[in-house]
């Protein structure tokens, strides 16, 4: 923070949204430099993120630089498409018209600027950002390429130090946190995470895990030549299921690893001597990882005496097709009970509970 406020002074700013942002504003304070601090105000979040700006701008005796969406082109997009488009097709347009365009307008007047990106926010796409580098998809205010400096000075710091550090400081932090909201973004886009889910898990939930950024750190989504992707947005040796770069997850003797082949004929079975419990999943996808420890555990307490054998079969790569149209694939993980005896449809887990006792619940009341 130091090294950043020293060589740009009035020509960075903090761009401030949450916990992150408020450590780094601390951080700032602490330097005992100058700064300056920058928001998106989209006009669709939460009454109690307007009150952090608040209490934010009291505690630290600072002004903070609000950007707003253009009227007209929020005008124009819910006149033509309604108030809550995005639950159709998808979040980007109103994200690009209410975040990423305020934000270009925003660094437009900076030559840097500093984000409260971690690493362990979204394995999917913030896995590798550096603590500095040249912005790959915004410019500053000289223009052209090159011409904005992005700092990420948590990059390595994980959240429960992250905090440490709030609680030991004592300041201002959005109060949704108490209520089971981690990542927090728009009000219609945000909701409290459940045991088992990753924290970014909260925002956008209605799309698959690769879609978790609104375009304010678009450069964090690697691009890949259409032939090297297939149609799951994966690299093939991730398509593939190449050990070396895509570990395997749900590893227990008592899980059994559906084939094809397997799950196929489970599913045509109409006389099943034991009721399943399979889970369609993608080894690389962060929310599928963050279940992985519950549904073991419940494959443990479920092996042995209850007659109900517990599965998993890999749903990703060039399975997804057969199982979105066969298996009620919709995003990942997707839980399937196969009833004993039964030639009823398989009946898909509808809950983003996912922890041991939801999902004990849950096969207790079909088996």
């Amino acid at each position: 923070m130091d090294r950043a406020l020293d060589k740009f002074g009035n020509d960075i700013a903090i761009a401030f949204s949450g916990a992150e942002d408020v450590a780094l504003i601390e951080y700032a304070k602490l330097t005992g430099r100058p700064f300056r601090v920058f928001s998106l105000d989209t006009g669709r979040l939460n009454p109690e993120t307007y009150q952090l700006f608040d209490a934010v701008e009291k505690h630290y005796g600072i002004r903070i630089e609000y950007m707003f969406p253009d009227a007209v082109e929020v005008q124009a997009l819910v006149r033509s498409k309604g108030l809550f488009s995005f639950y159709e097709d998808g979040h980007q347009e109103c994200c690009r018209v209410r975040k990423v365009r305020p934000l270009r307008r925003a660094l437009k007047g900076l030559r840097a600027w500093i984000t409260g990106q971690r690493k362990d926010q979204s394995p999917g796409t913030r896995s590798e950002i550096p603590v500095v580098q040249v912005d790959p998809v915004f410019e500053g205010m000289d223009g052209g390429i090159g011409s904005l400096v992005k700092w990420n000075p948590v990059a390595n710091v994980k959240g429960h130090d992250i905090w440490n550090f709030l609680r030991t400081m004592n300041v201002p932090v959005n109060s949704l946190h108490a209520k089971g909201y981690v990542s927090i973004g728009c009000e219609p886009c945000t909701r409290p995470v459940l045991p088992g889910q990753h924290e970014r898990e909260g925002r956008w939930w209605w799309e698959d895990a690769k879609a978790k950024e609104c375009g304010l750190h678009k450069g964090n989504v690697k691009q890949q030549k259409e032939e090297d992707v297939n149609g799951n947005g994966l690299s093939q040796s991730h398509a593939n299921g190449d050990a070396t770069t895509v570990p395997d997850i749900f590893n227990s003797p008592n899980v059994v690893n559906l084939s094809r082949t397997g799950i196929e004929n489970l599913a045509k079975l109409e006389d099943r001597k034991e009721p399943w419990l399979v889970v369609l999943y993608a080894p690389w996808c962060p929310y599928c990882q963050a279940m992985e420890e519950s549904y073991v555990d419940l494959a443990d307490k479920l092996a042995g005496s209850t007659g109900m054998k517990v599965g998993k079969f890999r749903a990703d790569g060039e399975q997804k097709e057969f199982a979105k149209s066969e298996l009620q694939l919709g995003s990942f993980p997707t839980i399937l009970f196969f009833p004993k005896h039964s030639s009823r449809p398989t009946i898909k887990y509808p809950s983003e509970k996912r922890d041991v006792d939801s999902l004990m619940a849950f096969v207790n009341a079909l088996r």
